[in-house]
């Protein structure tokens, strides 16, 4: 199967992605601190899948968010709120007996132990999810349906709904798939690991970081990753500050190789990244290797930047574009959450990204962006 989407008769007013998963009310400290001594904080949203669907939303292509929420405030809050980023909001249900998700974050570092997180989402409406309450034939027609492994882990109804949703039929969209392995979501579940490589064996485009890859399969390496999950026609791994590299399945066995960069991954880190690429495969199908180095990044939260990543990527496979530059917009979009405190922002305009996505392999490794740069009035500096 092609790592880009079929496109459908009615392309230019079809719905382009339907993303779903389970979307939380998410409470922001008022200062760092421990949870314990934090005296106040704001409302906003977050939810993996949903923050895709903003992303790609306000980045100008036809998303939709499916989901379940609780009949309460919450519920109310996080439908509005979404729908206020241009995402079609129309296949979420209320649950009249479950509440709608939420949980607290303090202002530290997530990608680093120095975080609290305190979830209340057990028994939520999301966590009712299943082929019966979300069947496959009632979601929007799309060419892309994104999925990611933190459903999976909420119930053994919602793992059910994702074997379902993935399985082999005709007809079926682009399934994307974000590994997104959360070990507290899996706590006493033993078979967390196998489950999500089955996922994302079932899946089209897969994305996955280095660190969960080992953390949840004791795979080390790209490569690695690769012998584990031939399946999916496109498989991205996120390697943080040495950028991101995609295998994307051609007939051509012709590798690309991508120049060098200084900076930061999707979601953590400074380091220096390498572009490298070499054929692989056997028979009619190889690989093509594509390694994109990450952007330098003048990071103000990580949080968020993995789904943003996810979004960009997504956003240039709809577009058509080269797989450099897919990644190259990944970057790009995890780059603009990189630099404000919450998991969405106003991602840069297109011209704007497709100008830096276009950048040669030197003037992309000098490029440092920092708060604000997304702004049509703002420069983009350069080390």
């Amino acid at each position: 199967m092609s790592g880009t989407p079929a496109r459908t008769a009615d392309a230019a007013t079809a719905t382009e992605v339907v993303c779903l998963g389970e979307s939380m009310v998410t409470f922001l400290p008022s200062q760092p601190g421990r949870l314990a001594d934090v005296p106040a904080f704001s409302r906003g949203i977050g939810g993996a899948e949903s923050n895709v669907a903003c992303a790609l939303a306000a980045a100008g292509h036809r998303a939709a968010w499916v989901g379940r929420v609780g009949a309460d405030g919450f519920g109310d809050h996080l439908v509005e709120a979404i729908a206020g980023y241009g995402v079609d909001t129309s296949g979420v249900r209320r649950d009249p007996s479950r509440p709608t998700g939420i949980y607290f974050r303090t202002a530290t570092d997530r990608a680093t132990d120095v975080h609290e997180v305190a979830y209340y989402r057990a028994g939520s409406a999301a966590s009712a999810m299943s082929p019966r309450t979300v069947p496959h034939a009632s979601l929007p027609t799309a060419r892309v349906l994104h999925l990611s492994g933190i459903t999976a882990a909420l119930s053994a109804d919602c793992l059910a709904l994702l074997h379902d949703l993935t399985a082999p039929r005709p007809g079926r969209p682009l399934i994307s798939f974000d590994v997104n392995h959360r070990p507290g979501l899996w706590r006493g579940a033993d078979a967390s690991p196998a489950v999500l490589l089955d996922l994302a064996r079932r899946s089209d485009l897969v994305f996955v970081g280095e660190d969960e890859a080992e953390e949840a399969w004791g795979l080390t390496g790209a490569e690695a990753i690769r012998a584990a999950l031939p399946e999916p026609s496109v498989l991205v791994v996120k390697r943080g500050p040495d950028g991101a590299t995609v295998f994307s399945r051609t007939g051509t066995g012709t590798a690309t190789e991508t120049g060098t960069g200084t900076g930061t991954g999707a979601g953590t880190g400074t380091g220096t990244g390498a572009g490298a690429g070499t054929g692989t495969g056997t028979g009619e199908e190889t690989d093509d290797i594509t390694t994109v180095p990450a952007l330098h990044v003048d990071v103000v939260a990580p949080v968020g930047a993995g789904d943003a990543f996810a979004a960009g990527f997504l956003s240039a496979t709809l577009r058509d574009l080269p797989v450099r530059d897919r990644v190259r917009h990944g970057h790009l979009m995890a780059a603009a959450v990189l630099t404000v405190p919450g998991d969405l922002t106003a991602p840069p305009a297109r011209a704007h990204a497709d100008a830096l996505a276009a950048l040669d392999d030197e003037a992309w490794g000098r490029l440092r962006l920092g708060p604000g740069w997304t702004g049509d009035d703002q420069e983009v500096r350069t080390t």
